[in-house]
């Protein structure tokens, strides 16, 4: 059938990867490097992902392609959990998709996957002290009547994915590491808060592809000036491409990116540094080049 589909032009596709995380139907993946649609059944041909390519590299053209299936995308999103399919849901809302919508709440039902509504989270810091070591409870067992209203995703019916690990060495922790270990020479590297792995349901894919990778946390670990000089020793003597820094939103966090800063104005080379905050429920929040 003809039908509107995405397009991606390689020639000036960066491999930058802004454009996988909103397709959330999952029709796209970074492969060498290059941004690919894998699958016509996935694609909806809406453009989400047109939006976050800073390249210009994807359009929407009419060509012959498989029939989009609602379906079998879900299968993909509910192992990925709730705001996942929210964000679809809204997605088909926002282009008027009706038919596509009620596909998708219908596999909801048939598969018994229960939502529960959002919680009102309040960021009182003054009652419980320091917010990074707050107890936070993401699960709820609220069931809402309206299918519309999706929680957390209660998949016990759906086997989940089997998904490739992203990293590329060991160790991580940024105390046991060697900066100069032939992983870090001419590398991107990914310097990640310990818990942001864990926040985030699709962190490999996002930030550890293709980088090596270092672990800390500013508040719980010792010796950060020790931190400082493997990081000044990573830019300066194994000379790394660029360096994206993950952190949490809690405010103890933001020492990882002043370390990285500390170290790139001791190394006298101003390679890129990205800064990427994570809300507590996995969200990226904010993201840019410093």
């Amino acid at each position: 059938m003809k039908r509107k589909i995405i397009q991606i032009d390689e020639e000036k596709c960066n491999g930058c990867g802004l454009c996988i995380p909103n397709c959330h139907e999952g029709a796209m993946q970074l492969i060498d490097g290059k941004a690919r649609l894998i699958s016509d059944l996935f694609c909806d041909g809406l453009g989400a992902c047109i939006g976050h390519c800073p390249e210009g590299a994807i359009e929407i053209i009419e060509r012959e392609a498989e029939p989009y299936d609602e379906r079998r995308v879900m299968e993909i999103l509910v192992p990925k959990g709730r705001n996942t399919i929210l964000a679809h849901l809204e997605h088909l809302r926002d282009h008027n998709e009706q038919e596509f919508l009620q596909q998708a709440i219908d596999y909801l039902k048939d598969h018994k996957i229960m939502m529960s509504p959002e919680k009102t989270e309040h960021h009182s810091h003054g009652e419980c002290g320091c917010p990074g070591s707050m107890t936070r409870d993401f699960n709820t067992n609220d069931v809402n009547s309206d299918p519309c209203v999706i929680p957390s995703a209660a998949t016990e019916n759906v086997p989940p994915p089997v998904i490739a690990s992203e990293l590329r060495q060991w160790p991580v922790q940024l105390h046991l590491l060697n900066p100069q270990a032939s992983y870090f020479k001419n590398a991107d590297v990914l310097l990640a808060a310990d818990c942001a792995a864990f926040a985030m349901g699709n962190f490999h894919a996002r930030f550890m592809k293709g980088k090596s990778i270092a672990i800390a946390c500013p508040k719980l670990d010792s010796n950060k000036e020790s931190y400082v000089q493997k990081l000044t020793s990573m830019i300066s003597d194994t000379r790394i491409n660029s360096l994206t820094v993950v952190m949490m939103e809690v405010p103890c966090c933001g020492g990882l990116l002043q370390m990285a800063q500390t170290a790139r104005a001791g190394a006298g080379r101003n390679i890129p540094v990205k800064q990427v905050i994570v809300s507590l429920q996995g969200e990226v929040i904010e993201e840019d080049w410093i």
